[in-house]
């Protein structure tokens, strides 16, 4: 297909099973697709070209990309070239997972999202919460062209409206409904303890688990900690 996308270059910070699957699905949607793993990229360059994409450095994927995906752990967002992404649309796929990053209050504050805490650290660029909730193996296996019957649904989370327009075409491009779930904020929805994370449902069930938050266990605990809930 032609992209007629803002985006045509697409780039990936995160190689592991998340990352590559993201790269499968934007290669076949017809975007030039970079990604980078930490360290050389030459151990992946066969597999990603398997599947249409290009390994490349870090340092590659931020200088030549129209927006970037991060599909690190979370742990390692401290890592990020902050300079380099700054001005830039940066899609969150991350989560906090306690097995992979160790225990860590900070990534586990019911006050914040962690694309929140992603945004306070890449000073400048456009964060957008995306790409994270669903599992990859479904993403893998459910992608449908725009219009088929049971099409599944991803939200989004953000502040600008351009970054939320943007970033819905990409994941229509994936073969996804675009759900925007509100401001950046909004993106604990997404995480893990609520009923959206892991969600392989359609767009309107997954509004209404979106809907649904607030009278959540999850949602309580963050209304209380945010201190909005109601007496």
């Amino acid at each position: 297909m032609t992209v007629t996308s803002p985006l045509r270059t697409l780039g990936i910070i995160g190689a592991g099973r998340l990352g590559r699957v993201i790269a499968a699905l934007a290669a076949d949607a017809g975007y030039r697709v970079l990604i980078a793993r930490s360290g050389d990229p030459a151990p992946i360059i066969r597999a990603m070209s398997a599947i249409g994409a290009e390994a490349v450095p870090v340092s590659e994927v931020v200088a030549q990309a129209d927006a970037v995906v991060l599909a690190l752990p979370l742990g390692s967002y401290l890592t990020l070239p902050v300079e380099q992404l700054r001005g830039m649309l940066v899609i969150d796929a991350m989560n906090y997972w306690w097995g992979a990053d160790g225990i860590r209050p900070d990534l586990d504050d019911p006050r914040t999202s962690t694309s929140e805490i992603v945004q306070h650290h890449l000073t400048g660029a456009r964060v957008v919460k995306g790409l994270g909730h669903m599992g990859y193996h479904d993403l893998e296996d459910e992608a449908r062209s725009a219009g088929s019957p049971g099409r599944r649904a991803i939200a989004i989370a953000g502040d600008e409206p351009d970054d939320l327009r943007i970033v819905a075409r990409l994941v229509d491009d994936l073969g996804f409904d675009p759900v925007v779930a509100g401001p950046l904020a909004s993106g604990i929805m997404l995480e893990p303890g609520a009923e959206a994370f892991g969600a392989n449902v359609d767009a309107a069930e997954l509004r209404e688990m979106l809907e649904r938050f607030p009278t959540s266990q999850r949602g309580r605990v963050v209304a209380r900690a945010r201190g909005t809930a109601r007496p």
